[in-house]
């Protein structure tokens, strides 16, 4: 044991997500916006775009093809959302906070989205007293437009982001005390830029501190249009990738970041670029994962499925469908949420993988019953509960 109490410190993309579901990224009116080739600013279905960015594909104000795209309708939700956030939201709801302090790092405009985000966060066990109101721009938000009939009914997103006071928040703003912590977490950098730009030196100052280190990415917009033929950089050089303890990435994350096109050939890289332990997610498909030793016992690469259970409940009961939405960002907050109880009662290179795998994917699977990536609970434990039941059901289904 550490100390008696676990500190999770983490940083990155937070915002307001205004869902916008039922749009069909077959129609008319999505194909003329979606994007012709790599980084020019277009829609794609699972990928981010810029507002400024699409408004320049375009040559129309964003409000226009707003308005066109989701035909005037108001958002069938709108929650907390960015894969920073979302995924410590999710470990301090599966974490007792007598044992663990989970604490968000970071900074939203002056206006009414971040109103509602501090509203909203005050229903949940996470620790924001770091979570500050900077500058004069507006608090970042997205908007996610969700086909559930996409990819055979499995449903997919395209998100439209508004970086806003995210340019703001530097590497000065996170202070010693974030540093201080037994996990430090960056959890979508890629639309924090100035943080992401930072990436080595602040995983750097991290290790230093005998941090264990978490990195979950996002689709990076910004490099893709900068550099769409060359790899995405994590932070300031290559050396970043050394110094992360768990990796999580979605396939296109991988192939985009190692500059492969497999994931078969990417996840090989990761392993030749000795990231600790790495987790790729791959939609409904089975993930790969991989550990060196360092943190989790060794374990050569490897495909895991995703819950079975899920999927047949989902389809036998079409009605308890919500989106996709955060199923990436609530997955990485199972998978630390595992790694802060191990670092309870195991000693470094001796943690479980396929444990902290099952609390990821089962908080994944759970996510997809929701329309948003955030679930606020109706009593302290009850999150904790429900995903407790998808992992004694997954451990039956891998066994």
């Amino acid at each position: 044991m550490i100390s008696d109490k676990i500190v999770i410190s983490g940083t990155g993309c937070a915002l307001a997500d205004y869902l916008y579901s039922g749009v069909k990224f077959s129609s008319p009116d999505f194909l003329k916006y979606q994007s012709k080739q790599a980084g020019d600013g277009g829609l794609s279905p699972g990928k981010l775009v810029f507002t400024e960015e699409l408004e320049q594909f375009t040559s129309k104000p964003y409000q226009e093809i707003f308005l066109n795209l989701t035909e005037g309708k108001q958002a069938d939700s709108i929650n907390i959302g960015g894969p920073g956030l979302v995924s410590l939201i999710n470990s301090s709801q599966l974490l007792d906070s007598k044992e663990f302090s989970v604490r968000y790092f970071g900074g939203a405009g002056n206006d009414e989205t971040a109103d509602f985000i501090f509203n909203l966060l005050q229903r949940t066990p996470l620790d924001i007293s770091n979570y500050k109101r900077i500058g004069k721009k507006f608090t970042p938000f997205t908007h996610v437009l969700s086909d559930p009939t996409y990819d055979h009914n499995h449903g997919e997103r395209t998100f439209i982001n508004n970086i806003g006071a995210a340019w703001d928040f530097t590497p000065d703003l996170l202070n010693d005390d974030f540093f201080n912590s037994d996990i430090v977490c960056f959890g979508g950098t890629a639309l924090v830029p100035r943080i992401h730009d930072s990436l080595t030196e602040l995983l750097t100052k991290a290790k230093g501190r005998n941090c264990l280190t978490v990195v979950n990415t996002v689709f990076d917009f910004r490099n893709e249009k900068r550099n769409p033929e060359n790899p995405w950089p994590l932070g300031e050089t290559s050396e970043s990738l050394k110094l992360i303890d768990l990796l999580i990435m979605d396939c296109e994350e991988s192939l985009r970041i190692s500059g492969c096109t497999t994931i078969e050939e990417a996840a090989r890289y990761f392993v030749s670029r000795n990231v600790a332990s790495f987790i790729i997610t791959n939609g409904i498909r089975d993930l790969y994962a991989f550990s060196n030793g360092m943190v989790f016992r060794k374990m050569g690469l490897m495909q895991l499925p995703v819950s079975a259970n899920i999927l047949e409940t989902i389809k036998q009961n079409p009605e308890l469908k919500g989106d996709t939405t955060g199923c990436g960002d609530n997955f990485a907050g199972g998978a630390i949420a595992s790694l802060a109880r191990q670092l309870k009662t195991h000693q470094k290179g001796d943690f479980d993988f396929q444990e902290a795998l099952t609390w990821a994917i089962a908080s994944g699977g759970f996510a997809c019953f929701c329309l948003g990536g955030t679930y606020l609970e109706n009593r302290t434990g009850e999150k904790l509960a429900k995903i407790s039941e998808l992992v004694e059901e997954y451990n039956r289904q891998i066994s």
